[in-house]
C-alpha cells in the first residue's frame, strides 16, 4: 500500500456557478417486480466537469516542503603500525576511532497536495505531507508561492491545517457533508501526482466507510478517480463543488494508480479541522476502555438479539467509565443519543463528544437495558485509546483438580496458586489448568494459565459456580456462554464458548 496525503474545505458561490449540467433523463422504470432497467442517460455520466473543475483549480495548491538531513560517513579505519612505532600517535590522532562521523547535511524535498478552505489563508493537507518538515511551501496554480505556517496537526486521522498570508483574499472551495455521498456518485480529485500540479481526474465513489487498519479512526471513501503519490492532502470533490473527502492512500503493488483510492470522509475531517484551527491541537473525547465486536454467538449468549453495540471488556481505574460505573460485560448500544450499531462506531463517537460534556449512555447488561450518565474525558497523548479485540497468550500448565466444563479444567484460585503462578492480586476467579484439544474453548483461543472471571455476566470463584451457570444456560435454550477472561496481569477480554449438547 502506499500512503499520499490530501486536504479539505473552502466557501459558498462557486458550488453554484461551476455545477456539472444535470442528467436529463426521466427515471427508469422497473420491467417486472425485482428488475430493474436503467435509463440509457445514466449509462452516459456527466456531459463534461470542464467549468467545475476551472472553478476550483485555484483553491487547489501543490504543497512542496524541504528538510534538512545530516549524513553520517563511515570513519576510515586507523592504520595499524608495528608495536612501538613512533607514527602510530599521529595516525591515531589523523584517523580518530569510533562511529561514523558528521558529514555535511543536505536537503531533502517532497512534493503534495492540498486546498485553501478560508479567503484569509487556512489550507487543509495530509501530516505525513508536511511531517518533520523545515519548511513548508504552498504552490498556486497562478504560479505564485506563499511560505506556510504550520498550525495545528493530526497524525490518529492523518490531518494537518497550514496558514499563509496574501496580500489579496484568496479563492477557496467549502466542506461538504460526506455523509449524504453514496456508492456511485461522481466525484472529482485535483491534485499534483508525481510533481504534475493541477491534475484533474474524475470518478465515482467505489464504497464508503472503509478501515484499512492505519489508525483508530478509519472510515474512508473509496474511489476509482485517478490518485497516486503527490495527490496526497488534495481534494475530493462532489458534483456541487464540495469537498467529501481528503485523498490519503491507495492501494498499488507498483505506486501508480489502479483505481482503489481512499480518501478521508469531510464528516470526520470537519471536527479535526476545527479543533486545529482554534486550538493547536485536538481534544477528542475519552472513555476510558477497551472494547471488543459483538459477535453474533455473543449476542445470543446474552439474549441481545441481534448483534450490534461495543462490549465493554477492561474499564480504566479512575476513566470517565469506570467513574460512571460501567463494567466489563456491558455492550453500549448508544451514546449520547447516537446509535452504536457496531464496535467501531463507538471510537469515533466518543472522540466527537466535547470534553466534560455529560451524556447519556444506554448499556445492556444483565439481559436488560440500563442507562448511565458518563461525564466524558480528555484523550491526552500516549494515553489508551478505545483498543479493539485485545487477545493476550499466558501459557502455564497445573495440575488437574476437577472434572472438566467447557472443555476445561478450572481450579479455585487459591492463595498458593496465585503466588505459584504470579496472578496478580486483583485477578478474581477461576483458573485454566487445561484446555481438551478440540474444544470450542482450544478453538476460540484460551489459554492454560488464563482465569475465567464471569460467565454470562455472573462472577465465579469455583469450578462449581462455572458448571451451575453453565447448567442455567441450557435451561435457557442457549447454545453458547460469553466467558470473562483476564490474564494473570488483568486483562480483560471475551469469549463465545458453544455448550455441548
Amino acid at each position: 500500500m502506499v500512503f499520499m496525503k490530501s486536504s479539505r474545505n473552502g466557501k459558498s458561490g462557486i458550488a453554484k456557478r461551476f455545477a456539472v449540467l444535470a442528467l436529463t433523463a426521466a427515471f427508469a422504470m422497473p420491467l417486472s417486480a425485482g428488475v430493474f432497467t436503467p435509463a440509457p442517460a445514466y449509462a452516459s455520466g456527466p456531459a463534461s466537469v470542464a467549468d467545475l473543475a476551472e472553478g476550483l483549480m485555484d483553491a487547489v495548491v501543490n504543497i512542496s516542503t524541504s528538510q534538512k538531513v545530516e549524513q553520517k560517513r563511515p570513519r576510515v579505519p586507523v592504520p595499524r603500525m608495528p608495536e612501538g612505532s613512533p607514527f602510530q600517535e599521529f595516525f591515531d590522532d589523523l584517523f580518530p576511532e569510533g562511529g561514523n562521523e558528521q558529514g555535511p547535511s543536505r536537503n531533502v524535498q517532497s512534493l503534495g497536495s492540498g486546498f485553501v478552505i478560508s479567503e484569509d489563508g487556512l489550507i487543509v493537507t495530509n501530516n505525513h505531507v508536511i511531517a518533520d518538515a523545515d519548511e513548508i511551501v504552498a504552490n498556486f496554480a497562478d504560479g505564485s508561492k506563499l511560505v506556510a505556517e504550520l498550525i495545528g496537526t493530526d497524525p490518529k486521522t492523518d490531518l494537518a491545517v497550514l496558514r499563509v498570508k496574501s496580500d489579496k483574499k484568496l479563492t477557496f472551495v467549502p466542506l461538504g457533508d460526506s455523509n449524504n455521498s453514496r456508492i456511485g456518485d461522481w466525484v472529482m480529485a485535483i491534485g499534483n501526482p508525481f510533481g504534475l500540479g493541477g491534475s484533474v481526474s474524475i470518478g465515482i465513489v467505489s464504497a464508503i466507510g472503509r478501515d484499512i487498519n492505519s489508525g483508530p479512526y478509519d472510515n474512508f471513501i473509496q474511489t476509482d478517480a485517478a490518485i497516486n503519490r503527490g495527490n496526497s492532502g488534495g481534494p475530493l470533490f462532489n458534483m456541487d463543488g464540495e469537498v467529501v473527502g481528503i485523498n490519503t492512500a491507495i492501494i498499488s503493488p507498483s505506486g501508480g494508480s489502479i483505481g482503489i483510492g481512499f480518501s478521508i470522509p469531510s464528516s470526520l475531517a470537519k471536527p479535526v479541522i476545527d479543533q486545529l484551527t482554534e486550538f493547536g491541537e485536538t481534544r477528542r473525547g475519552w472513555l476510558g476502555v477497551q472494547i471488543q465486536s459483538v459477535s453474533d454467538e455473543i449476542a445470543e449468549s446474552l439474549g441481545l438479539g441481534k448483534a450490534r453495540g461495543a462490549l465493554i471488556g477492561d474499564v480504566f481505574k479512575d476513566g470517565p467509565a469506570a467513574k460512571a460505573d460501567i463494567q466489563s460485560g456491558d455492550i453500549v448500544l448508544t451514546f449520547d443519543g447516537k446509535p452504536v450499531e457496531t464496535m467501531r462506531d463507538l471510537p469515533k463517537i466518543v472522540a466527537d463528544t466535547p470534553v466534560d460534556k455529560e451524556v447519556d449512555v444506554v448499556v445492556f447488561r444483565k439481559g436488560k437495558e440500563e442507562t448511565v450518565k458518563v461525564t466524558v474525558g480528555r484523550l491526552e497523548d500516549g494515553e489508551k485509546t478505545i483498543n479493539a479485540d485485545a487477545t493476550k497468550e499466558e501459557p502455564a500448565d497445573a495440575p488437574e483438580e476437577s472434572a472438566p466444563v467447557l472443555g476445561m479444567i478450572l481450579d479455585e484460585l487459591s492463595d498458593e496458586l496465585r503466588d505459584s503462578e504470579g496472578v496478580a492480586a486483583d485477578v478474581k476467579g477461576v483458573m485454566i489448568s487445561e484446555v481438551e484439544v478440540g474444544s470450542s474453548a482450544a478453538d476460540k483461543g484460551i489459554k492454560v494459565g488464563e482465569v475465567i472471571v464471569e460467565v454470562n455476566q455472573e462472577s465465579v470463584s469455583t469450578s462449581q459456580d462455572v458448571a451451575d451457570r453453565v447448567a442455567d444456560l441450557k435451561k435457557d435454550g442457549r447454545k453458547n456462554a460469553l466467558l470473562m477472561i483476564s490474564s494473570k496481569e488483568g486483562d480483560i477480554r471475551f469469549v463465545v464458548v458453544r455448550i455441548d449438547s
